[in-house]
């Protein structure tokens, strides 16, 4: 057996050695409807999205085949065609394995991705995602332990303390690790307040939701300002759950939302304007964002 074959799941974790909610949730089984195709997909969202990161480690194919619960040939057929697509290289050897390509840049997917989607469809999607974190927030505020809410704004802070003892590297490398340390500690800390719920089914729609748009997250936080703003409302949203005041949470928890997603079409709106497709991490930001509060 090789060193790659004798590889787990565990094995498996980014490079930051803990694995998040979000990449422990990518290796899931997929049920039923466990087909090429799909295995492919759930892999490449997550490479999309930035929960498998550039240079990761995947498991082997016989680690991924029980993990999705699907024959060992459909796991080799999602990576060649995950290879085929360039999201993925292997390499031979003893340290040889399935790894995410370098040139895996989640930014670039979500700068695409929201450049081929519509307002309304945006303002949807946003929609859907906080009536279910919503839903969450509120329960959290009800139930959850002050000392829960406690533990998950401590992580927070470790993590900010982390980065800032973190500044002897070149501002662009920090700058970009900070954007995917708070991207992981945002996620993270989001689909913790949902478990706070204790309602599985919206826990596990939460975790989808959180999955999916965490990349056009990612892209806002890619401007410092709304990346505080965002931080902001988190910790606003936090000490309301741990008050009790399902109100203030949700509250919080819209704000930061509807900050996100103003952000985001007015990014959409002057780059389509321009007739320019960004394929690189955005240098320049888009103006003040025009207030266009979600329904509720």
């Amino acid at each position: 057996m090789t060193q790659n074959e004798g590889m787990s799941l565990r094995d498996a974790a980014p490079r930051s050695g803990r694995p998040t909610r979000l990449h422990s949730a990518v290796f899931q089984p997929i049920g039923d409807e466990g087909r090429t195709a799909l295995v492919e997909r759930r892999i490449a969202e997550a490479i999309m999205g930035g929960v498998l990161a550039a240079g990761e480690r995947l498991p082997a194919e016989t680690e991924l085949a029980a993990a999705f619960g699907v024959a060992p040939a459909t796991a080799r057929e999602a990576l060649m065609a995950l290879r085929g697509r360039g999201l993925i290289v292997t390499r031979r050897g003893r340290s040889g394995g399935s790894f995410i390509a370098d040139s895996a840049d989640p930014i670039k997917f979500a700068s695409r991705a929201l450049l081929e989607s519509s307002r309304v469809g945006l303002r949807d999607a946003a929609q859907h995602y906080l009536a279910i974190t919503a839903a969450c927030v509120e329960l959290a505020a009800r139930r959850a332990d002050v000392s829960e809410v406690a533990m998950i704004r401590a992580r927070l802070e470790r993590g900010d303390a982390a980065l800032v003892g973190e500044n002897n590297v070149s501002h662009r490398h920090s700058h970009d690790r900070d954007v995917a340390a708070w991207r992981r500690a945002s996620d993270d800390a989001m689909i913790e307040i949902a478990a706070l719920s204790q309602s599985a089914r919206l826990t596990r729609e939460q975790m989808k939701l959180q999955g999916e748009f965490s990349p056009l997250f990612a892209l806002v936080d890619t401007h410092a300002p709304s990346r505080a703003a965002s931080r902001a409302r988190l910790i606003e949203l936090l000490s309301a759950v741990s008050a009790s005041d399902g109100d203030a949470a949700t509250r919080a928890l819209s704000d930061g939302v509807r900050l996100a997603v103003d952000w985001l079409i007015t990014y959409r709106d002057e780059h389509l304007a321009a007739s320019i497709l960004p394929i690189a991490v955005v240098t320049a930001q888009p103006t003040a964002p025009r207030s266009e509060r979600i329904p509720t």
